[in-house]
């Protein structure tokens, strides 16, 4: 093993790709005779940003400052910022390669946008605007880029209604940065490549519902019953071709930032704050309009609020403390107490039918060994992350049906897949983490960095 390809699927489950699809996914299935592979644990959150540059760095999301895509700038009920590439201060996988003198080819590896100078090539991730901008290093790489596929895609639309659109749309956005892929495999001189495909994640999140039997919403029947297998397949299709292009010193990696399962509702955490007391507004009657309210439609009365939240795949909550916030009502030697009975609380919350729900809880500063940037002061995932957290108010019921931000019918599992192929192996399952991916990739080129994780080769 001399170079290594990776091939990064967002939100590839172990238990799709590995067992139930496997059988249609020729090229998925060669690779596995000779691979050391299985089920992947993701980093806290499981979520694509910061997940991928938590792979490549062998750091935690609170050593990288990075807990999703949105952040809220210290001290601020409202301000918040985006992640990007310039928030990234660890080294990655193709720095540590780059002070060997080895090139890397990087295409949609989130965070990648601004793209940043490397030893090699770069064509950002799906958080780049859109093609009118600088998104590729050099800069020049961009002309090729265009040149081959026209208008380069980054992200498609998927929480939307005319399912034929999102579906046409992937299609086009994946096979666009497979040519890409394929056509820097053979132009330029690497050492290490990787390309990271996000329509995988969207397919998931437009179509789970008519897949998946047990999903709340399954409609028997839907011309859309087989967009996920198809597209499963013709991400094999596109992995066989690429395969084609390798020699055989080349080492083949597939793996996922997180997994995927069916969405059985979202919770309105900020209405269920307001109902517990720990959210106070000057202005309940907008909640009274039978519309979903946003949370920056609420006159919050600080000086009584203790506690807010913001919705997602899992939810952030923060605290209104004294000395850090404007108007905190929390104080320094009270913190603790009042964060573990909201945290007691949260545990407690049961679901629409009284069901007891598995939902955790997650203090920052007890699971990474540092928390930097702005950190919220707890992390919930409901009921083990099959419930989102809806941020909006003014619904009938805290238990929404659907997500409050458009269609969407999958949210993240915390399995993502791992595969390393090539010939030298012998097929073997393991259980890794996500942890593992840079310690194990940096040792086939023979260099040994102290970090958390195990190498699994």
């Amino acid at each position: 093993m001399e170079r290594v390809l990776v091939f990064g699927l967002d939100s590839a489950p172990p238990e799709l790709l590995f067992s139930e699809f496997i059988d249609e996914l020729p090229a998925i299935r060669k690779l596995i005779e000779n691979a050391v592979y299985g089920p992947m644990k993701s980093c806290i959150p499981a979520i694509t940003i910061p997940a991928w540059m938590v792979m490549a760095t062998g750091k935690t999301p609170g050593e990288l400052g990075l807990y999703g895509f949105r952040h809220r700038k210290a001290g601020s009920y409202t301000d918040m910022w985006i992640a990007n590439s310039r928030k990234i201060a660890e080294p990655a996988i193709w720095d540590y390669l780059a002070m060997e003198g080895k090139k890397s080819v990087l295409v949609g590896v989130p965070p990648t946008y601004p793209p940043r100078k490397v030893n090699g090539w770069l064509i950002s991730c799906f958080i780049t605007p859109d093609a009118s901008v600088d998104y590729t290093y050099p800069a020049e790489l961009k002309n090729e880029v265009e040149g081959l596929v026209g208008e380069y895609i980054f992200d498609v639309v998927f929480r939307k209604d005319d399912r034929d659109e999102v579906k046409e749309k992937i299609w086009e956005m994946t096979e666009k940065r497979f040519e890409v892929a394929r056509y820097l495999i053979q132009e330029k001189d690497w050492d290490y490549f990787q390309i990271v495909e996000i329509g995988l994640d969207r397919i998931h999140h437009a179509f789970w519902k008519y897949f998946d039997r047990e999903h709340h919403l399954y409609e028997e029947g839907s011309k859309y019953r087989n967009v996920i297998r198809d597209y499963y397949r013709l991400l094999d299709r596109e992995i066989g071709k690429t395969l084609e292009l390798l020699d055989d010193d080349v080492a083949v990696a597939v793996v996922s930032d997180h997994g995927v399962k069916r969405m059985k509702g979202a919770f309105a955490i900020n209405q269920w704050l307001i109902e517990e007391g720990f959210l106070k507004i000057r202005n309940p009657e907008v909640l009274e309009k039978g519309r979903a309210v946003k949370f920056e439609e609420l006159d919050v009365d600080w000086g009584r609020t203790t506690a807010w939240a913001w919705g997602g795949y899992y939810s952030r909550i923060f605290l209104n403390v004294e000395g850090r916030e404007k108007n905190g009502t929390v104080g320094k030697f009270e913190y603790e107490r009042v964060r573990d009975e909201l945290a007691d609380q949260l545990r407690s919350i049961r679901g629409p039918n009284g069901e007891k729900w598995d939902t955790k809880v997650f203090y920052p500063e007890d699971i990474y060994p540092v928390a930097l940037g702005d950190r919220p002061d707890m992390m919930v995932y409901f009921d083990d992350l099959y419930w989102r957290a809806a941020g909006t108010l003014g619904h009938g019921t805290n238990y929404l049906a659907e997500n409050d931000t458009g269609p969407d019918d999958a949210v993240h599992s915390e399995y993502g897949v791992f595969m390393l192929s090539h010939p030298e192996l012998d097929s073997r399952r393991v259980n890794c983490s996500i942890y593992d991916f840079a310690p194990t990739i940096l040792k086939i080129y023979g260099i040994d960095v102290e970090m958390r994780g195990e190498r699994v080769i």
